[in-house]
């Protein structure tokens, strides 16, 4: 039986800030090796600042959940 991979969606707020951590400092590697001329890959740029880009868009939808949440039980809460 194949493991299945996790995605991105799939993961837990905690996971995905360190995972967008590790892709920031990925990037400025790549940037400060670009600046060096020792790029393989130059395209790989664009490719990681898209991929951090959709992981800052996973946790701030988790957040805008978690807030929609706390909310409802505060109004519920308060009836």
């Amino acid at each position: 039986m194949a493991k299945s991979k996790k995605t991105d969606k799939d993961l837990s707020y905690s996971e995905l800030v360190a995972k967008r951590n590790d892709m920031k400092k990925q990037y400025m590697d790549l940037r400060f090796q670009a600046v060096l001329g020792h790029v393989d890959n130059p395209m790989q740029k664009r490719t990681m600042r898209r991929e951090i880009a959709r992981l800052n868009t996973l946790i701030h939808q988790q957040d805008l959940d978690n807030f929609r949440k706390s909310a409802a039980e505060a109004l519920s809460a308060g009836k």
